[in-house]
């Protein structure tokens, strides 16, 4: 625990009490907690460093909860969370974990919302400021936005209905001249302008929306900043208050964003091995990295960015598409540089990424668009309609899908239920880095698209059971094998690769090494399958099972209800034998749930997947079988 004066702070009427001569001593301590914070726990430490004087300036003029602040993406709430009676979590390691890293109501009255994808505090706020008017309340609403959210389709959105609304509503754009990989897109050359003219350059995006605006060149003043926003604290109109920071500030290679040399030299995640729990890995790796497998996001993505790179002089229509985070995705620098214009980052922009790729594909080429399973829930619309209901032969690779201990934003526990009920997309579920190189040759061999309908597929790829797996049995690839034999598979076809009889394990992606070790359990020999894709069910297969299998069970890490084993446990209800008799079924998987930063290992265990759960399972269903069987003669 601290002595200093952020130790004294319990709520925001604390930071209004101090002297003025004192804000900057203030921001100078949160600034060394942030620090010290970042490099024993981890987490998003430059876009936090970056509004220290901002958010205390924030607090020092607003009246929060009645003044309701909105950070966006809320990666930026740390310094918030401090000075509204959390800074114990920041300051005492013992109570790290009590506190997530995004904004959450459950642990304050000051918290808006729980918000981990971005561009939408602009509506929220919008919302807010409507419901209030409506009521005759009183009070300001404010919406914290940057860091790269401002590109997002949905802020745009909001500033349109913010300007056509009216009354009081701040937006306050924390303008860093970076995102978490570079800024990319049209408008930041106009807000560039912006900034050398000190707000006067013409045009002006927010002016354009209709908007008031003012400009704050020293971002990480307080007192600057305090004037600031007491001068638009109870404005009766919409006023967007644009605030130039350092994104960084107090660490020594803070420059270095400046320079392009790092997607974000100041956010410490990957150093820290909780990383996954703000999905806020931006460290860039040498592609050199790929041969000594970590990271399965990682390395997986490497793999797949190597297999393509090999193809890119001879396939100029072959293009990778990143809606952000590049990096935390294996895309690393040095693969984006050599890869000109067969790469191209949209910024923060799902929605319009798949878009986007849809229409490559229908010119002819060859798209592949890559980032997080949680991230492609705000594309639902255009994978549904842009993509699959138009038949684009668009590649997906969906990372960080299936359970993890990550936050309750970026869990990607919900991607089979969501892809798999898609109509017209085939979702793959590789076991292997060569399984996935394999199906990622077949959805982008240019071949496939004369076929009358050749349609989007999904790649889900691979986690850490698959790498461990392949680790522990020394097959995982490396650069030298590549390019790999474009093998003739039927992806859509389950793979039998262990014969039994009794009981069939079906382990679908991730669960597939839990499948063998299930079987290995058993005092009997059971049948392993690897299903490969979860969008059909390989029907020859499963009436195949029936002749010397009384159980079926499938294993997925996802949401069971909608998921991948519901269907193939409906299937054999609804179609019996001759006799009237089908396969029982047991199908392991998740519950329809919300879940944040629980540990992995404790989800399995509270969704029985575990060997030894599985396999008690089994025993106990056939034992109950037999004895049923044996009152019925």
């Amino acid at each position: 625990m601290g002595d200093g004066l952020l130790s004294t702070i319990t709520d925001p009427d604390d930071v209004k009490a101090l002297p003025a001569e004192q804000l900057p001593e203030l921001c100078a301590e949160i600034r060394a907690t942030l620090l010290d914070y970042g490099h024993r726990h981890g987490g998003h430490i430059g876009s936090n460093l970056g509004l220290v004087e901002a958010t205390v300036a924030l607090h020092r003029v607003f009246d929060s909860p009645r003044d309701r602040i909105v950070f966006d993406v809320s990666h930026q709430s740390y310094v918030h969370k401090m000075l509204t009676g959390r800074v114990t979590s920041y300051l005492d390691e013992t109570q790290a974990d009590e506190t997530t890293g995004f904004t959450n109501p459950d642990e304050s009255e000051h918290d808006q919302f729980v918000l981990g994808h971005t561009g939408t505090s602009v509506s929220l706020a919008c919302g807010l400021a409507k419901a209030r008017d409506a009521a005759e309340a009183a009070g300001n609403v404010v919406a914290v936005i940057g860091d790269g959210s401002l590109s997002s389709g949905v802020a745009f959105e909001g500033l349109n209905n913010v300007a056509e609304q009216g009354g009081n509503l701040i937006v306050v754009f924390n303008d860093n001249e970076m995102s978490i990989a570079g800024d990319f897109g049209g408008m930041y050359g106009p807000l560039a302008r912006l900034r050398e003219s000190g707000g006067t350059a013409q045009p002006n995006i927010f002016n354009a929306f209709g908007l008031d605006y003012r400009y704050v060149e020293h971002g990480n003043d307080v007192n600057a900043l305090t004037a600031a926003f007491e001068d638009v604290k109870d404005i009766n109109h919409p006023v967007v208050v644009h605030i130039h920071t350092t994104k960084g500030l107090g660490l020594p290679n803070c420059d270095a964003a400046k320079t392009g040399t790092t997607a974000d030299p100041c956010d410490l995640s990957d150093s820290h091995p909780h990383a996954g729990r703000c999905e806020a890995s931006h460290w860039q790796t040498p592609d050199s990295a790929l041969n000594n497998p970590d990271d399965p996001r990682k390395y997986y993505g490497k793999l797949a960015m190597a297999a393509l790179e090999q193809r890119f002089t001879d396939e100029p229509g072959l293009v990778v598409i990143s809606p952000a985070t590049p990096g935390s995705n294996g895309i690393t620098r040095e693969f984006r540089d050599r890869a000109g214009a067969h790469y191209v980052d949209t910024g923060i922009t799902e929605s319009h990424a798949v878009a986007y790729a849809a229409g490559i594909a229908r010119a002819g080429g060859t798209p592949v668009v890559a980032t997080t399973a949680s991230f492609f829930q705000r594309a639902y619309d255009q994978l549904f309609q842009e993509m699959a209901l138009n038949a684009q032969p668009v590649t997906l690779l969906s990372f960080l899908g299936g359970l993890s201990g990550s936050d309750n934003t970026h869990s990607g526990a919900y991607d089979i239920a969501m892809f798999g009920n898609i109509p017209g997309i085939t979702c793959l579920a590789p076991t292997s880095g060569r399984e996935l190189l394999g199906m990622l040759a077949w959805s982008t061999d240019p071949a496939r698209r004369d076929s009358t309908r050749p349609g989007p597929v999904v790649i889900r790829m691979p986690g850490d059971p698959i790498l461990a797996a392949e680790r522990e049995t020394g097959t995982a690839l490396s650069a030298e094998h590549l390019p790999l034999p474009k093998p003739s598979v039927n992806w859509t076809q389950y793979d039998i690769t262990r014969i039994g009889s009794k009981a069939a394990i079906l382990g679908l992606g991730n669960t597939y090494p839990l499948a063998e070790q299930v079987a290995q359990s058993l005092p009997f020999d059971a049948t392993v399958i690897n299903p490969r894709q979860f969008s059909s069910l390989d029907i020859s297969t499963l009436e195949a099972l029936r002749t010397d299998h009384q159980l079926i069970v499938t294993l997925e890490d996802g949401q069971l209800e909608g998921g991948w084993g519901e269907k193939i446990a409906t299937y054999y209800a609804n179609h019996l034998d001759t006799q009237g008799r089908t396969p029982q079924t047991l199908a392991f998987g998740a519950a329809k749930e919300f879940t944040d930063r629980v540990p992995l290992h404790d989800l399995n265990r509270r969704y029985s997947l575990t060997p030894e759960a599985i396999t008690t399972a089994i025993r106990n269903r056939l034992k109950y079988m037999e004895h049923a069987r044996s009152k019925r003669q």
